[in-house]
């Protein structure tokens, strides 16, 4: 009789231990929400992850979005924003006189021409505004068609980066070449997807996938232990399927493409993208694609070496990306091909 009371008992306080375990499970259980944005960088931003609730999520989005947008006002290169001068200010005042900035800006001028720059080997480089102004100009056209070769020839002649001065002590930025303008689409937005996620870990943002235009940045893993957030690399074929590998984001790591698919023109059957060889002034050729996943923290170089990679031949970007540690990359071929570094951690989609 006390055996079977004692069984009774057992199996009543594993009843109320499990009972308190789903209890507690139900309590901390997070709910994946998702938001998306239109006004960041020119294209469509959406960032999913897990919260206690809808108003802690809104709250995280909402200074999130902040950040975003204060990024995205200060590398545009084609609007003046009241209360903070910007890269349109400087493109504007910087050949007449040294334009003072904020720190933020500052800063990011500073780390593009001392590390992005010697890092890419010159193939990302931010003051090759006046070769990319023509592209633009180009594809924004009601008739497309490319810039004509003299002009790109002649402003070839201003992206000399050593005529883009930085003086730290009055926080300063001025031209030695009045023709010279920046242009930061090949690293910008990678650079502020990184700053806005690092501030919004602090704010305790803890289970979050970003995805701001193809830039896709994890913070932590998807709550509920449901494990690491898996993304894809986008077909740059155009056929199916829409991606051509998947693969893991480890806490802190990013995954940036560039393409040829991604903004461009045709004209009398040839296809111009946007993304452009500064050693020929024309759309790069090598390949179709290339993605980088880059470490903890490293999204910025990541943006930057996404754009070099996709400039180079394979062979100079194996180099330039040896000189990156914990960096990998995906090259994507016309012909449908793909080579990739030794570390890469993609798998296939089909």
């Amino acid at each position: 009789m006390k055996k079977r009371i004692t069984r009774i008992g057992l199996g009543i306080a594993a009843v109320a231990v499990l009972g308190g375990i789903l209890a507690y499970s139900m309590l901390t259980r997070r709910t994946l929400y998702t938001t998306t944005w239109f006004d960041l960088f020119d294209t469509v931003s959406v960032v999913k992850g897990y919260a206690r609730s809808q108003a802690e999520w809104d709250e995280q989005m909402d200074a999130l979005h902040a950040d975003l947008l204060h990024y995205h006002q200060l590398f545009d290169i084609y609007n003046h924003y009241d209360g903070m001068v910007n890269l349109y200010d400087v493109n504007a005042r910087a050949a007449e006189a040294p334009v003072t900035v904020d720190e933020d800006l500052y800063n990011f001028l500073n780390w593009c021409v001392n590390s992005v720059y010697p890092a890419t080997e010159g193939a990302t480089n931010i003051a090759a505004g006046s070769v990319l102004s023509l592209w633009h100009d180009a594809r924004e056209s009601d008739t497309p068609a490319p810039p004509e070769d003299a002009l790109l020839r002649q402003a070839l002649t201003h992206i000399e980066i050593s005529n883009l001065t930085l003086d730290a002590a009055t926080r300063s930025v001025s031209f030695a070449d009045e023709a010279m303008s920046l242009d930061v689409g090949a690293v910008g937005k990678g650079y502020a997807v990184e700053q806005a996620a690092e501030a919004a870990e602090a704010r305790g943002l803890d289970s979050a996938l970003f995805n701001i235009g193809g830039n896709l940045r994890a913070i932590g893993e998807k709550a509920n232990g449901e494990g690491q957030w898996t993304v894809g690399v986008e077909n740059p074929w155009g056929s199916e399927p829409t991606y051509i590998q998947t693969l893991t984001l480890r806490p802190g790591y990013s995954l940036i493409v560039s393409g040829d698919y991604q903004r461009y023109f045709e004209y009398e059957g040839k296809r111009y993208s946007h993304l452009i060889d500064l050693t020929t002034g024309y759309p790069a050729e090598y390949c179709s694609s290339v993605a980088i996943l880059a470490p903890a923290g490293g999204g910025g170089l990541g943006d930057a070496l996404s754009t070099a990679l996709f400039c180079l031949p394979e062979s100079t970007g194996r180099t330039v990306l040896a000189g990156a540690e914990g960096y990998e990359a995906l090259w994507m071929y016309p012909d449908g091909s793909t080579t990739q570094s030794d570390g890469w951690t993609g798998l296939s989609a089909e």
